[in-house]
């Protein structure tokens, strides 16, 4: 069987989770749980920030003893059965599908916004179909080649968001008047909906490990990159909310997810400063960038790991040996979020996208619970506390969403028993 090749180093894995995490997380579902949790979405980042710390953990110490392609599908197969690592792999390939196709729609909606474009929803969907075959073209091309353009778009955003920030804190102070109502003006139902959502925002840490086959030295590389990232990303979460809440509080900032901009900018418009409009606009576009491009990687690897257990047909398993990257698996991941961004309900697609997530995360944790004692680098009780969170959390959301995220698994189970069934069919024919 064809090996990926191994160039990813800890700076690389790190900034790869950040490229992962920081975009439609930080530039949409701040909002999107402000809405649902009003100022106690302060509370709600945190707790979501614990949970994702405990899934990370069981990740890291996961891709560190099993440091291969296919994140949690492939340690539901090893440790729990093929149900399970199945499972993981469907609502993986669905949840992030549906972020992907966001991201694409959002980079597109944001550069038509910038340059004042007044396009129809036919024009942002093929500026969407471009940018996504410009970016597919790109990670075809190896891991190499997507690493250092990841660089560049973690680094881009990271300074337009700092200086959102810097610019606020120089403008407004501290922002303690936003931490004060968040402990007195709070629903905890809606805290505990707008955690699941929050989560989401977290949950690209995980494409460290999905990758596990191409980065060097895992078992030291993924744990410590996995760990470094979220810290970066908590306190990147914690200052961006609380200097959104302070420019413009709860209730309009949860409003401008109804709106044609994206809330990040409508909060560097309060300030009124002319620099950093532009700023923010240029971080937002390279955040849905390095979402799309760390998006295509993950799924696509995912989809490698499918195919090389029959999930999916055989030649997704096929790797180019001049670019060492799977290219069919990820053009079908392409083809996938290209009639994916035909939709566009973001509150939705981003609930669905939490329900799924979770579910996702449960399995990993309940993956890490039966890893032997010598591959062990966590006390057991991390995933016992992150597969409790994750199941909590998920029944939090919308009845509708998580109904409907039940019968899509119920339908992939339906499709794998099949797939078993023709496997053992082929087998004895043979």
């Amino acid at each position: 069987m064809s090996k990926l090749k191994r160039a990813i180093k800890t700076p690389g894995a790190i900034l790869m989770g950040l490229g992962s995490i920081i975009g439609t997380g930080i530039f949409v579902s701040i909002a999107i749980a402000t809405q649902i949790a009003g100022n106690g979405v302060i509370i709600a980042i945190v707790i979501a920030a614990l949970l994702a710390i405990f899934n990370g953990l069981s990740s890291a110490q996961l891709a560190a003893a099993h440091p291969v392609s296919g994140g949690t599908y492939e340690y539901g197969y090893r440790f729990l059965g093929s149900y399970f690592g199945f499972t993981a792999g469907w609502m993986f390939m669905t949840a992030k599908s549906a972020s992907a196709a966001t991201a694409v729609l959002g980079c597109a909606g944001y550069i038509f916004y910038a340059f004042n474009i007044d396009g129809s929803y036919l024009t942002l969907i093929a500026a969407g179909l471009f940018i996504l075959i410009a970016m597919t073209l790109l990670v075809s091309g190896g891991i190499s080649r997507s690493n250092l353009a990841n660089k560049v778009i973690v680094a881009v955003t990271i300074a337009g968001l700092a200086a959102l920030v810097i610019t606020s804190f120089f403008l407004n102070g501290l922002p303690v008047q936003p931490v004060y109502d968040a402990f007195t003006d709070t629903s905890p139902s809606a805290i505990l909906y707008g955690s699941a959502l929050m989560f989401v925002a977290y949950t690209g840490y995980g494409r460290i490990a999905t990758l596990g086959e191409e980065v060097a030295n895992p078992r030291r590389t993924i744990p410590k990159a996995i760990i470094l990232a979220m810290v970066v990303i908590v306190l990147l979460y914690l200052l961006v909310s609380l200097t959104a809440l302070q420019v413009m509080g709860a209730d309009a900032f949860g409003q401008t997810v109804d709106g044609e901009a994206a809330p990040l900018m409508m909060v560097a418009q309060a300030l009124s400063v002319p620099f950093i409009g532009p700023v923010i606009t240029l971080a937002a576009v390279t955040a849905m960038l390095g979402v799309l491009l760390n998006l295509l990687l993950g799924l696509s690897r995912v989809l490698l790991g499918m195919a090389r257990r029959g999930d999916v047909p055989g030649v997704l398993s096929r790797i180019n040996p001049k670019s060492q990257s799977p290219v069919a698996a990820v053009l079908v991941t392409c083809g996938i979020i290209g009639l994916l961004v035909l939709s566009g309900d973001v509150v939705f697609t981003w609930s669905f996208s939490a329900f799924t997530v979770l579910i996702y995360y449960s399995i990993t944790n309940l993956s890490a619970l039966f890893l032997p004692e010598e591959l062990r680098l966590y006390p057991r009780i991390i995933s016992v506390m992150g597969l409790f969170g994750c199941l909590f959390l998920a029944f939090w959301i919308e009845p509708r969403i998580w109904i409907a995220g039940l019968v899509l698994i119920g339908v992939g189970l339906i499709w794998h028993t099949i797939a078993l069934r023709l496997q053992a069919d082929k087998k004895q024919q043979s």
